[in-house]
């Protein structure tokens, strides 16, 4: 594979990961995941990266899965079973390490794996022609790395189970309707509209984030009471961050804080 089948581009504080396989509309095969994976760990441990960007290159297609012609059409349902990334798609999916708030930048077909993409991010942007889908059964399979689990937590049953049970493509204004797309770009828009995003994200206190993230994946499941008496690390950290100190700093000198982010 060549390595810019995949691209991780460092601009200050900000990653973009670029899946830079558009002959075959970003479709992932195994040598792409494994490159992914390292990127992640790349990503978590590089305290300096403050918020990424996850698209696919071209304007066509953010990711449609699983590249069939490697031979993953050949492999029986079990089989694909057996060798899932526990990580998840992309090595993304299923990852519970990832503190830094990630952004999926739709530019096209997010589709199968790509779709399960989309829900390991913490923000969707969708270009106004971009379709989502997990299109698994309509091949007889079935979102294994984590697109059944993932897409009932993230939307009413209902909806969920409308797109899950009928394999079909929704457009980004349908599921901005439901709650799955923070925002819906306009044509020729969308690099202009993800850097608003990410502008708001380096607004805000980088270990509070961290504290969040790690928050909200914590207490998933968990009553209000439970998860309220949650401690987790990154939390600790921020309370007792230089974050927090310029951050009450910088509002008594009614000026914009320059978080030191630890």
């Amino acid at each position: 594979m060549s390595a810019d089948e995949v691209r991780h581009e460092r601009d200050g504080q900000v990653s973009r990961v670029i899946i830079d396989r558009p002959h075959v509309l970003n479709a992932v095969d195994s040598r792409t995941s494994a490159r992914l994976n390292e990127i992640w760990d790349e990503i978590e441990a590089d305290r300096d990266i403050r918020v990424v960007v996850l698209t696919g290159a071209g304007e066509r297609s953010f990711c449609v899965g699983a590249d069939m012609s490697e031979g993953a059409v050949d492999r029986t349902g079990l089989e694909y079973w057996a060798g899932l990334d526990p990580n998840g798609f992309g090595g993304l999916t299923l990852r519970t390490t990832l503190d830094v708030p990630v952004i999926a930048r739709v530019n096209g077909y997010a589709l199968g794996g790509g779709m399960e993409m989309v829900l390991g991010c913490d923000l969707v942007i969708a270009a106004d022609h971009a379709q989502f889908g997990l299109t698994e059964p309509r091949v007889g399979r079935i979102p294994l790395d984590g697109g059944v689990f993932q897409l009932v937590r993230r939307l009413p049953h209902s909806q969920a189970m409308g797109l899950l049970l009928t394999g079909r493509r929704a457009s980004a204004a349908e599921l901005h309707r439901m709650g799955l797309v923070n925002e819906v770009a306009p044509d020729g828009e969308l690099d202009r509209t993800v850097d608003r995003w990410v502008a708001d994200v380096l607004a805000c206190a980088p270990t509070s984030l961290r504290a969040i993230k790690q928050m909200a994946r914590a207490g998933a499941g968990l009553s209000p009471q439970e998860a309220h008496a949650l401690r987790t690390p990154a939390l600790t950290a921020a309370l007792d961050s230089a974050d927090s100190e310029e951050g009450v700093r910088a509002f008594r000198e009614k000026r914009n804080p320059v978080w030191p982010g630890s």
